[in-house]
């Protein structure tokens, strides 16, 4: 199968170039294709704009593993051969979910996804409150979607959100211990001030991470170029679309009245 055809394969070659790579969040069909019409390489399935899309609610564990998955494959079919890469959450239970969760999502076409610590019901991890499973379970989660995924190609991405709960030392430890589980990409969430964002990337700098801009989060909005010179290798935007969106449709809606 030939990097074309095969979404993992190309995500892995977009990750393997000199420069990061620039993911927009998706939150429905349309918004993927205006991303792709926009001229990006790949789009990211935004957990935050799956729960606005299809309930209006916040991003607090609501949606089912089967929502999420039919939601990444209607922006996967929408946008396909670009690479999505989606939001899984917890991965909806136990390693022995995960494995059925992986499986799920590499049939609907996306070409990676973030698996996160938290505990379930998860929260946006911008959000204050969180809490963080046992490292081990992690680990466990991580080893069985390496074990479960039919394609080496699928990338999977380990999130851990340890740092608004243990601290950055734990997060960091956290991290070393996804990778060795044998996660492909590690995406440390909602780091505060530039500095613990210079720490992840010096230890780290033999791994691709993941840069989270998420506007009005608790992580600094870096530039491309600040990102780039860390040695970030992926760049997501999880909600400029959707807020941009609503506040066009609150406008519009305004001037009907």
């Amino acid at each position: 199968m030939s990097p074309g055809s095969n979404p993992g394969a190309r995500l892995r070659e977009l990750l393997a170039g000199p420069e990061p790579l620039m993911a927009p969040g998706a939150f429905d069909g349309l918004s993927a294709r205006l991303i792709e019409e926009a001229g990006f390489d790949a789009v990211y399935m935004t957990g935050f704009g799956a729960a606005a899309a299809i309930l209006g609610r916040p991003d607090v564990g609501l949606l089912t593993m089967t929502e999420m998955v039919d939601h990444a494959r209607q922006i996967s079919q929408a946008v396909s051969p670009l690479p999505v890469i989606a939001d899984a959450d917890t991965g909806y239970g136990n390693p022995i979910s995960v494995i059925r969760t992986i499986q799920q999502y590499e049939l609907a076409g996306v070409a990676g996804f973030h698996l996160e610590d938290q505990v379930a019901p998860k929260k946006c991890g911008h959000m204050a409150g969180k809490e963080v499973i046992p490292r081990n379970d992690m680990v466990s989660k991580i080893k069985a979607a390496v074990d479960a995924r039919r394609s080496a190609d699928f990338v999977i991405i380990a999130r851990t959100d340890a740092r608004a709960v243990e601290g950055l030392e734990s997060a960091l430890d956290r991290a070393k211990s996804y990778r060795d589980a044998g996660a492909d990409v590690l995406f440390i969430e909602a780091p505060e001030g530039i500095g613990e964002i210079e720490v992840i990337a010096k230890t780290f700098s033999d791994m691709p991470l993941l840069y989270n801009w998420a506007e009005g989060g608790k992580t600094p909005p870096l530039t491309y170029d600040e990102i780039r010179q860390l040695g970030f290798k992926m760049i997501i935007f999880p909600v400029g679309a959707l807020l941009s969106a609503t506040q066009a449709i609150r406008e519009v809606l305004k001037s009907l009245r």
